[in-house]
């Protein structure tokens, strides 16, 4: 066993590491996770597929990857709406989601369904991917320095941004630079190996560093549904008390703090 199947292996325990999490630690229903749940799920079926674990024929293995490179940033560009600053925000982001799944379908009809359509697709999709975590990044990376707070969102968008900082590199490479090509344009082997060998290990590492931003975030949910709780209790038990000025504690702060 070469240190390709070794890599392709060791992704594939590390991806179902975020599945894992989100199942156990109640994430699967709670705003955009199950997004992200169904992205995790999808690529790790890839690797799989890939690695020939799960055995399938060579047409079906293509279209998984054409469907999977797709689905990756209408998935992403929905799933990071958890880092919105506000309901507009998120709304757009939406908009372009939906706006990103037309040009897709524009691409598809005129190119077809190939690889040449993957190509176009792909680069659009990951500098928008790149773009917003970039911004959400540098955003709640501040606030978790300053504030400290938003410090599992930072992990987990750090997490994304250095996965597809390098699946950015690796689309260069491969889909538009060519180099795995030789002189005569014939697949070098050990190059697409080599390839596939920084694909896995960015994988495993950002799949690695976003289950502890799950950890973390998790906690932070938590609290914040105790906050949420504890105020409908002092809304119930003030709702007939008059007051000259309103009551405000930070545990009233839940509205202002879910956008953080």
């Amino acid at each position: 066993m070469n240190w390709y199947s070794i890599m392709g292996l060791v992704s594939s325990f590390v991806l179902a590491g975020p599945i894992l999490l989100i199942l156990t630690l109640g994430l699967a229903r709670y705003r955009s996770f199950p997004i992200l749940l169904l992205y995790y799920c999808s690529v790790l079926a890839y690797n799989l597929i890939t690695e020939k674990y799960i055995p399938v024929s060579f047409t079906v293995e293509q279209n998984w990857g054409f469907i999977n490179n797709l689905a990756d940033a209408p998935m992403l560009i929905l799933f990071l709406s958890y880092f919105s600053p506000s309901k507009i925000f998120t709304q757009r982001l939406k908009l372009v989601a939906v706006s990103f799944i037309l040009f897709e379908a524009i691409v598809i009809s005129i190119v077809g369904f190939n690889l040449d359509a993957i190509t176009i697709i792909i680069g659009p999709g990951l500098l928008i991917v790149c773009g917003l975590c970039l911004f959400f990044f540098i955003r709640h990376t501040k606030q978790a320095i300053e504030n400290r707070k938003a410090t599992g969102k930072a992990l987990i968008v750090t997490s994304l941004l250095f996965g597809y900082g390098c699946y950015f590199f690796i689309y260069l490479m491969y889909y538009v630079f060519k180099a795995q090509n030789d002189a005569n344009g014939v697949p070098n082997e050990q190059y697409v190996n080599d390839t596939f060998l920084v694909f896995f290990i960015s994988t495993s590492l950002s799949a690695f560093l976003m289950c502890f931003g799950l950890v973390v975030e998790q906690k932070r949910i938590r609290k914040l549904k105790e906050l949420m709780v504890t105020r409908r209790e002092l809304s119930s038990l003030y709702k007939e008390t008059k007051r000259a000025v309103p009551l405000r504690t930070a545990m009233l702060d839940f509205d202002r703090e879910q956008w953080n």
